[in-house]
């Protein structure tokens, strides 16, 4: 800050506390005239039949003005309130060191409770019902409100209650998962395939998880299969953890399984995201958050 605005505030602020206390100590009696009636003494304001008393403060409003005042004084005294003047409390006080000060006493308290579990191995926190309940609470805040709060997930959003996985199910897989996210990368089949082959390839698909389909279409989607979507969903269509792509000879869809929902994804691609917690959440409370995904999909 400048000096020109430093002296600016300065002077208010101390010409403004001058004249309050002015104000407060001019006010504190009421000049008694002689032919002042002390029963009935009022401003002259009447308003609505009710006029106003001219009396001073009571004693204890008075003083705790002044009580206010004089912790108004010292407190810009030592604490920085007057421009650039940065106040005599040792090591001069800003809110940045009171947060840092603050962010290390709670980072001392989670230790002993975060810090244990961060030690464990994950399966080995599934049987631990005070870290899955310390889990459970973090899921909620953060995790609940794409997959839901069970977990069974949504339309788009993957049920984290199965052990059908789009990058892996391993506790080093969902931990990898939640510290860097993920990006899903299927692309819009439209411009490429025509109506004609999405078709044929949705008809492909419903036959590969036992829906009802077009027999006659399945062959020629069969072969546009083999040339454009096995390098992901792999020869036999069980899917690639390693690019996110899903299997897809089972009843399980990330999103509609049906023949239109089927045709919506070859035509538009599918690019969902996944945001990375590393930047929101602390390690150990992602090594817990691991432990209760992973412990979803686990039978009891």
């Amino acid at each position: 800050m400048s000096t020109f605005w430093s002296l600016w505030i300065i002077v208010l602020t101390l010409t403004n506390l001058a004249l309050i206390l002015w104000v407060l100590l001019a006010n504190r009696k009421v000049a008694v005239k002689d032919d002042d009636d002390p029963e009935n003494r009022t401003t002259g304001h009447v308003y609505d039949g009710i006029e106003e008393f001219d009396n001073p403060l009571p004693k204890w409003w008075f003083q705790m003005f002044i009580i206010t005042i004089i912790f108004t004084v010292i407190y810009l005294i030592i604490y920085p309130g007057l421009g650039n003047w940065k106040g005599i409390y040792p090591g001069g006080w800003t809110s940045v060191k009171q947060l840092e000060s603050q962010q290390e006493k709670a980072l001392a308290q989670y230790e002993s409770s975060y810090g244990v579990y961060s030690q464990m191995p994950v399966k080995a926190l599934v049987d631990e019902p005070k870290a899955m309940k310390m889990a459970s609470r973090i899921f909620a805040n953060n995790c609940a409100v794409c997959h839901g709060a069970d977990g069974s997930g949504a339309l788009g959003f993957p049920n984290l209650t199965d052990n059908d996985w789009l990058y892996g199910g391993s506790p080093e897989q969902i931990k990898e998962t939640l510290i860097n996210g993920r990006q899903a990368a299927m692309p819009g089949w439209s411009a490429i395939l025509g109506e004609k082959g999405i078709n044929e390839v949705t008809q492909y698909v419903l036959s590969l998880s036992g829906q009802e389909h077009d027999a006659a279409l399945v062959e020629a989607g069969q072969s546009i299969y083999a040339s454009n979507c096995a390098a992901c969903h792999s020869a036999d269509a069980k899917g690639q953890y390693a690019v996110g792509a899903p299997n897809l000879t089972d009843d399980i869809w990330l999103y509609e399984g049906t023949p239109a929902g089927i045709r919506q994804t070859l035509r538009m691609g599918r690019n969902g995201i996944m945001p990375a917690q590393k930047d929101r959440l602390r390690k150990d409370k992602i090594h817990l958050l691991t432990a209760y995904v992973y412990s979803l999909s686990q039978e009891d």
